[in-house]
């Protein structure tokens, strides 16, 4: 079934912030992006919701797309939707949350990701998008929450 309206619509994506614990140090996963925007800049895994597709299912997909990780659990943490986040066009985007095993958690990266890493969570590259501000905000939720502790 397909729709055509006259006026213009958000799209929606999903963005993963993937955890481990190495070395008593918190790290996220980060992938590397191969297109544009920000093309070789760093950004959380996601991407686009399928129009059959659930939200959580979508944040599973895009982040084994990736990175070819699958976290047993992943929990939805906020919704972001400033109107000029993504440069492209206006995207709304529900991030989600889990965290890794170090010995399970080596990733390698797929699709539209050209590398991805693990880096700590006090040494973050340049970020594409808002990702800065996700990260910053999740980080905050997670400390209050006591499921991190750096």
């Amino acid at each position: 079934m397909s729709y055509t309206y006259e006026y213009p619509r958000p799209c929606v994506t999903v963005d993963v912030a993937l955890f481990r614990k190495h070395h008593e140090e918190e790290e996220i996963l980060l992938i590397q992006r191969k297109n544009p925007p920000f093309e070789g800049s760093w950004a959380l895994p996601g991407g686009f919701i399928n129009m059959d597709e659930n939200l959580s299912d979508a944040a599973y997909r895009e982040l084994k797309e990736e990175t070819s990780l699958a976290p047993h659990e992943l929990f939805q943490f906020r919704t972001y939707g400033d109107v000029h986040r993504d440069p492209r066009h206006r995207t709304i985007s529900i991030v989600y949350y889990g965290f890794m095993e170090f010995e399970r958690s080596q990733p390698t990266s797929g699709d539209d990701a050209s590398r991805a890493d693990w880096f700590p969570i006090q040494k973050l590259p340049p970020l594409a998008f808002d990702h800065t501000q996700i990260i910053n905000d999740l980080i905050e939720y997670l400390k209050l929450n006591n499921l991190i502790v750096s």
